[in-house]
């Protein structure tokens, strides 16, 4: 049965699938959402029993009902192959009783190669099913990983631009460097003089700027998003939770149907949303363990029902997490408000007018199944220097955020349920930050020899990701103030 998507500010018309993921944002600045979640149709024994392309396929095709077999296998064909480091694409390590998901195997080394891998793909197949003219130009900001895995992703194929904003000041050098050697000659990142919001901010005022979308459409381009706004992000992030949990179930940790609780670090709310969505179409899921750093805007909101975004931006070491408005929290608050647009709509100006918006006491019960707790800087340093020495095992400091929360959960309420924490980066992403919290005597070493003081600590060769960035000569050095971004884009475009 087909499923169509609506905007969750609600002055549209059904799209398909595919004209969602092709158009990115609602024209009325909403997301898009499906109008009901459909229940799986294999039971979690049959899921057991498949890989991880095939587990895609069978939850996909569900979600995108105009996409045929053919075209949605090809592009999971294309997705999820010799890119990653392992043919199991999202494996899982138990440390202490926990189930780490490992989603950083692939290209980039972060949670965002598990989606950005297959976008691209559903993309160009969805511009052909719907006849779309033009250049489909990629409009992203990143908190520091989106735009390497998107990057990755669109790099040289025909028929797209990409252009990622990036706060200048405000990822890791390993981040910034892999954004700033991305060859491709249809590739643009630009650092703003800003933080992560404000780049968020101006791309969706970009996407909703009609003079330019003119200015787009005479030159023979449209915009398109490769943000967690898109959902052809979103329905792939659901695919690694019931994977995850097929694994739990073959491997004799669970019995079927035994509930599960997940952590996911957090910071835009995508990739718990995706868990959350997971949840309501059947995966045995009791707890979402929502886990945020010092810029704890998502603790709050779970605990009082207030988002306030009003309050100190603070860089961590978990930079991408450092954001105060999480844009997929959008979609989950049109749920809980009953699907009503209006509502949802009334929060969202109160947000970007006030900076704040208080929900209902009947919304706030229909979050029952999150638990919201935060992580400091000094949290997530002990965890990753007690972890490595107990056990040799090494987080990055997001998946640390969450393993901190996990045990601030577990000590609250004495809930032994199993649980599987979203691991979203390799630790080598962030060698400063993780050699730091295992050593401090490691902290006047420059990235790349850190690199190789990790891999010679945990015994896990340097990824590839890293090796080539070592010596890659910098091809993008343009820069901006955070109203400029529109003067980049065209400059870009006008090349």
């Amino acid at each position: 049965m087909e499923i169509l998507y609506k905007s969750t500010r609600g002055h549209e018309d059904k799209v398909t699938a595919s004209a969602a993921i092709l158009q990115g944002l609602a024209a009325d600045g909403g997301l898009f959402v499906p109008e009901r979640l459909p229940e799986f149709d294999k039971t979690m024994e049959e899921f057991s029993k498949l890989s991880y392309q095939e587990t895609a396929y069978e939850v996909m095709k569900l979600l995108l009902t105009d996409f045929s077999e053919e075209e949605l296998r090809s592009c999971i064909r294309r997705a999820y192959d010799s890119k990653f480091d392992t043919e199991v694409i999202a494996p899982l390590a138990e440390v202490e009783g926990t189930y780490y998901l490992e989603l950083f195997h692939g290209r980039t080394i972060a949670f965002k190669d598990m989606a950005l891998s297959i976008l691209p793909h559903l993309m160009t197949t969805a511009a052909k099913k719907n006849h779309a003219e033009g250049e489909i130009v990629i409009l992203t900001a990143t908190s520091g990983d989106t735009g390497k895995a998107a990057l990755a992703g669109f790099a040289d194929v025909p028929g797209t631009r990409i252009i990622v904003f990036y706060p200048k000041n405000g990822v890791s050098p390993i981040q910034e460097r892999q954004m700033v050697t991305q060859k491709g000659d249809n590739t643009c990142v630009v650092g703003i003089h800003g933080n992560f919001d404000d780049a968020q901010s101006g791309v969706k005022k970009l996407f909703g700027d009609r003079e330019l979308a003119a200015w787009m459409q005479e030159r023979g381009f449209r915009f398109s998003s490769a943000n967690s706004i898109n959902i052809g992000r979103l329905v792939p992030q659901i695919v690694y939770y019931v994977y995850a949990y097929a694994q739990l179930l073959k491997e004799g940790r669970i019995v079927d149907g035994e509930a599960i609780n997940v952590v996911v670090p957090t910071g835009n709310f995508g990739n718990i949303l995706a868990a959350f969505y997971a949840k309501n179409m059947g995966l045995p899921i009791a707890k979402l363990i929502c886990a945020s750093n010092d810029n704890k805007v998502l603790y709050d909101f779970f605990r009082t029902g207030v988002y306030d975004r009003n309050r100190e931006f603070i860089l961590t070491s978990s930079p991408s997490m450092d954001i105060l408005i999480s844009s997929n929290l959008e979609r989950l608050i049109y749920r809980i408000a009953g699907d009503n647009a209006a509502e949802n709509s009334a929060l969202m100006e109160a947000l970007a007018g006030e900076g704040r918006y208080e929900i209902t006491g009947q919304m706030r019960e229909r979050l029952d199944s999150f638990y919201g707790n935060f992580a400091s800087q000094e949290e997530c340093a002990e965890k990753i220097r007690s972890l490595y020495d107990k056990t040799g095992y090494v987080l990055d400091p997001h998946t640390a955020v969450a393993s901190v929360v996990c045990d601030k959960y577990r000590k609250e309420t004495k809930d032994g349920t199993k649980t599987v924490i979203a691991s979203t980066a390799s630790p080598y992403k962030f060698t400063r930050s993780v050699m730091s919290a295992i050593d401090k005597k490691y902290d006047g070493m420059e990235d790349f020899a850190l690199a190789d003081e990790l891999s010679r600590l945990s015994g896990v060769a340097v990824p590839q990701a890293i090796e080539e960035i070592r010596t890659a000569p910098v091809l993008h050095t343009a820069q901006c103030e955070k109203d400029g971004m529109e003067q980049a884009v065209k400059a870009f475009l006008e090349k």
